[in-house]
């Protein structure tokens, strides 16, 4: 596994919006990951580790 998609891994799983951020910057995807971890931490973790890795 390469360093940085540990990384971004490890970041996703810390502080989910700004792992889906660095990955594709400020848009809907960003704004829906927001959402998900502002009320429910885990999906927000789910989602973000879901775009990031596929």
């Amino acid at each position: 596994m390469e360093s940085n998609k540990l990384l971004m891994i490890i970041i996703c799983l810390l502080l989910p919006p700004v792992g889906v951020f660095i990955k594709f910057g400020l848009g809907t995807t960003f704004l829906i990951n927001l959402v998900l971890t502002l009320f429910f931490f885990v999906p927000g973790m789910v989602h973000a580790l879901w775009l990031v890795l596929k």
